[in-house]
Parts: C-alpha cells; sequence; structure tokens
C-alpha cells in the first residue's frame, strides 16, 4: 500500500491548485460515501431485532418463500 500512496503523493506534486481541490473534494466525497454505506449497515443491524418481531408471525409466513 506505501508504494501506492508513494506513486499518487508523487503525481500529486504536478498537480495545479485547482486540481489538487478537485482531488480533495474527490477524496472528501469518497470518504463520505464510504461512512454512509457503513452507517447504512449499522442501521439495518440494529434494526433487524425490531423487525423481526414484526415479521416473523404465522400470517406472514406465506411471504417468506418469495
Amino acid at each position: 500500500m506505501q508504494t501506492q500512496v508513494t506513486h499518487v503523493m508523487r503525481k500529486l506534486q504536478h498537480l495545479s491548485p485547482e486540481r489538487l481541490a478537485e482531488v480533495d473534494d474527490f477524496i472528501e466525497f469518497l470518504q463520505q460515501r464510504d461512512q454512509d454505506k457503513s452507517l447504512r449497515h449499522d442501521f439495518a443491524g440494529a434494526s433487524e431485532a425490531a423487525f423481526a418481531k414484526i415479521w416473523d408471525n404465522d400470517d406472514d409466513a406465506i411471504y417468506d418463500n418469495l
């Protein structure tokens, strides 16, 4: 991984300040997207037990095989 970081750093040294700002924005976008994905996963896991009480019932068992 360190070689990838070094490689990217070399490329960054040749960019204009405007392009560096774009790269910074893109990195923040990627970080936010990863954080959002992680939060969605955590929320889904946290609500799973609550929904199981509602969904696991005889009346709705017909939908289990869909």
